[in-house]
């Protein structure tokens, strides 16, 4: 394989919890006044760290959200991943497949270590990662679009930024990868194939079946055609 180091989110490429979240999320900030559709919570907050939340609500209604906010919608999104979580489909497939074949994986996700580790022990993905290859937005401090996550798990993990591919699902992961001077193939199962393309995709795939095939093809141009 051409890299030497796959970096992958967490939400929607690992495991499927980017439905359950954002309709938590889109019911918690109405109860709070600040009317949100499912729809605009994928829109808007899909792929960022918790304080985009905060800035998104203040720079448009003027107001802060609760102090207990992060708190009461963790504990809700917790109790909701307990009941309904589950893997992407296929993607434990892929990570045996990475680790038969020696190549270096981590997860770098704009969640906290408590929501990764929640997400990866539910839905019997943690095992693949382990403590020392989980990277958490809070190590940080700037979450995506910025790069700073994506170099800090390169540089724990001891890879350059340009030998590392980050698989990713939203346009903000994308966007930060691109910013981290890494490649990276965007996952279309939850957002439009376009707009990815658009932030920066190396490459699309639409099922985790496929990504094995890309990153071993890498530097071929995309089979997916965008329109």
């Amino acid at each position: 394989m051409r890299y030497d180091l796959v970096i992958f989110d967490n939400d929607g490429v690992l495991v499927d919890s980017e439905p359950i979240s954002n309709r938590v999320l889109a019911e918690y900030l109405t109860e709070l006044g600040h009317p949100t559709t499912y729809e605009e919570s994928l829109r808007d907050y899909m792929g960022g760290a918790m304080h985009r939340i905060h800035d998104v609500v203040l720079e448009r209604s003027g107001e802060r959200l609760p102090a207990d906010f992060d708190a009461t919608f963790h504990g809700r999104v917790f109790e909701a991943f307990r009941r309904e979580l589950e893997p992407v489909d296929g993607v434990g497939e892929v990570l045996g497949k990475l680790a038969a074949d020696g190549d270096a994986f981590c997860v770098a996700s704009s969640g906290s270590h408590e929501r990764i580790r929640v997400g990866l022990r539910k839905s019997g993905l943690f095992e693949r990662f382990g403590e020392e290859r989980i990277f958490s937005s809070q190590d940080v401090g700037r979450g995506k679009p910025e790069p700073d996550l994506f170099l800090h798990a390169a540089r724990v993990m001891g890879v350059a930024p340009e030998r590392c591919v980050v698989v990713e699902d939203s346009v903000l992961g994308v966007r930060a990868a691109v910013a981290a001077g890494m490649d990276v193939y965007g996952f279309t199962a939850m957002t439009p194939a376009a707009a990815l393309w658009e932030a920066g995709a190396t490459g699309l795939f639409a099922e985790m079946s496929e990504l094995p095939g890309l990153l071993h093809r890498a530097g071929e141009p995309s089979a997916e055609l965008v329109e």
